[in-house]
């Protein structure tokens, strides 16, 4: 078990977790939010698909490592190279890493973000990146971790810092227990349906209990790693001794964990009873359609999907076995199992979970991200309905099919059932199914180019009246290996409906104005990079997701946010201006302007440079 670690700070009074982390590396004496600070990064990742364009990036502008003992390459996304895509990106960060010395966490080796905290990588109290949207996992530890796209994590590798905006903290306290058979899963489904994907947004977010104190390391995960889905920072927990314990068990240096001062102030504070929570499932589509089980009990299924980051562990794979000991899964429903690391996959064979899995009629694979990231398996096909334990349910995400987000108990159960259920509610018998779907096309127009940027712009609007576009309706993640920017345009709002073939209506210099929450899930860069192939020229946003706000600033492409377009009388192909630098948009039709955001210094900056790594 590999074994590192570093040293922290001695505690500053006044301040939330976060707040206390980022001053211990920025060599602040205190920040306050909305602050723009540089943070120092202790653990820096790359995945296999967003590894090739750290690479590429670093290659490109000259960069070299910062620090080799703090990068890492982790190949999670596709763990078996089965795709030839992700085999060429996997092979070229093997080439950089042996020139660069820089350790590889290869296919064989599991989830990047877990790694990090079971290798003593990540411990309370420190900072962590990556290409990964839930790298904000380690909050489970009392860490901060956060997802970036491939030009931040350039830089962070590079510089061994990036910028960061202090976010706002909220603190929500968990009163009375929760039912019997309520998962740590099925809090975090029922969190979501209280905030929704934005209640939470920009937020970093402390969570108090006694019920909160007790939960187990694995369990802290499962509800840490739904953090991006809420559209918060993180999702913190104070380190109990346990998990504490288990930190120093697997580093070799003494850290010191981060907690919030008693008195250290909150955006908000919620109070929230457990004793309300239900056995939960996210309806196909958004994680934030959140719906009791009972509500749905009976809905045939095709397969189901145990693991990824939120349910891959340990504590999950014996759950999962001992509802399926002596079981049969329901003929023609297919399971598919994938523990979350290697050494989980190895407890388990040493256990003889295996055997139990495979006797049910499970399908097992390596250990990885599986589904849901387009990886060697958990995939559907058109019409296929699928129960998950992972974190995400967006349109296209895990493949062609319907997918229920839930908890391992009830995946397991509606595995033996053919039909969504509890796991005291199995049948004798299981129920048959049946499952159709049809294809959809993609648009392929020819690349336009950007024209060149200035403060002050002017081009033809479309409106897209519509909250939570998602990252994967923006670029869908099965065009993830594509790293040529001039290819990313015909790709542009592909999985969103109705703007299909946006590629082939977008004109150059075309404004998109949308809802709220713009770019929430993913941190792939490709959802900014698109629209400059196309020469969009900016985007306004009631508010954007905080991975996509970072990706659009660090690549120059202006992301603005605003509060009311209404007296403007906007209407789509409409011209307007827009003033960066004073933080207004004019309508040329009626001559009416509003404000918007302006640019932020950094953002300014980077937008006159054309890029992060410009700089």
């Amino acid at each position: 078990m590999g074994k590192s670690g570093w040293r922290y700070f001695n505690n500053i009074k006044l301040m939330t977790i976060i707040e206390k982390i980022l001053v211990s590396h920025s060599n602040r004496k205190k920040v306050v939010p909305g602050e723009i600070v540089n943070v120092t990064i202790d653990v820096r990742l790359a995945r296999d698909f967003g590894g090739a364009g750290v690479v590429q990036n670093l290659l490109k502008n000259n960069l070299r490592i910062n620090d080799n003992s703090r990068t890492f390459f982790t190949f999670d996304c596709n763990p078996t190279g089965s795709d030839q895509q992700y085999a060429t990106n996997q092979q070229k960060c093997r080439l950089y890493a042996r020139e660069n010395n820089i350790k590889v966490y290869d296919i064989n080796a599991g989830i990047g973000t877990h790694l990090a905290m079971d290798e003593g990588l990540s411990v309370p109290g420190s900072t962590l990146v990556s290409t990964d949207s839930h790298a904000n996992i380690v909050g489970a530890i009392g860490a901060f971790g956060q997802g970036m796209g491939d030009r931040d994590i350039a830089a962070a590798w590079s510089r061994g810092a990036v910028w960061f905006r202090v976010p706002d903290s909220v603190k929500i306290t968990f009163r009375g227990k929760r039912p019997p058979l309520v998962s740590a899963k099925d809090i975090v489904l029922n969190l979501l349906k209280k905030f929704g994907a934005d209640g939470l947004l920009g937020y970093s977010v402390e969570l108090y209990g006694q019920e909160a104190e007790v939960l187990t390391l694995d369990e802290r995960i499962t509800i840490s790693s739904m953090a991006t889905e809420m559209g918060a920072i993180a999702l913190l927990f104070p380190p109990s001794p346990a998990v504490i314990n288990y930190c120093q068990s697997r580093t070799l240096v003494p850290f010191k964990p981060v907690y919030a001062d008693p008195d250290a102030a909150y955006k908000h504070q919620y109070e929230v009873n457990l004793e309300d929570f239900t056995q939960a499932v996210s309806l196909p589509g958004q994680p934030h359609n959140v719906t009791s089980v009972m509500d749905i009990k009976g809905t045939k299924i095709d397969s189901v999907f145990i693991g990824s980051c939120t349910n891959g562990r340990m504590q999950d794979m014996i759950e999962t076995a001992m509802i399926l000991k002596g079981r049969k899964i329901a003929p023609g429903v297919v399971l598919k199992i994938v523990p979350s690391t290697d050494e989980i996959w190895n407890t388990c064979m040493q256990q003889g979970l295996i055997s139990v899995f495979k006797s049910a009629g499970a399908l097992v694979s390596n250990a990885g991200c599986a589904g849901c990231a387009s990886g060697q398996i958990g995939q559907n096909g058109p019409g296929e309905k699928t129960i998950s334990t992972g974190n995400r349910n967006f349109e296209g995400k895990q493949g062609k099919g319907e997918v229920y987000l839930a908890s391992v108990a009830t995946a397991a159960a509606s595995a033996i059932a053919g039909h969504i259920t509890t796991v005291d509610d199995i049948p004798e018998k299981p129920s048959t199914f049946t499952s159709q779907g049809k294809w959809r096309k993609t648009i392929s127009p020819a690349v336009k180019q950007m024209e060149k940027k200035k403060n002050i712009i002017e081009g033809k609007i479309w409106i897209i009246e519509q909250d939570n576009i998602d990252t994967d309706m923006i670029y869908h993640n099965r065009h993830l290996a594509v790293t040529d920017l001039e290819e990313m345009g015909k790709y542009a709002l592909g999985n969103l409906k109705g703007w299909e073939d946006y590629p082939s209506r977008s004109e150059p210099g075309d404004i998109i104005i949308t809802g709220r929450n713009f770019g929430a899930g993913s941190s792939r860069q490709h959802a900014v990079d698109c629209f400059r192939a196309l020469g969009n020229q900016a985007i306004l946003a009631k508010s954007f997701g905080s991975i996509y706000e970072r990706n659009a600033i660090n690549a120059g492409f202006p992301a603005l946010t605003y509060t009311d377009l209404s007296e403007l009388d906007l209407k789509n192909r409409d011209t307007v201006t827009i003033d960066f630098e004073k933080g207004t948009i004019t309508n040329h039709k009626n001559k009416k302007s509003a404000n918007i955001s302006r640019f932020s210094e950094v953002q300014m900056m980077i937008y006159q440079k054309g890029d992060l790594l410009l700089l």
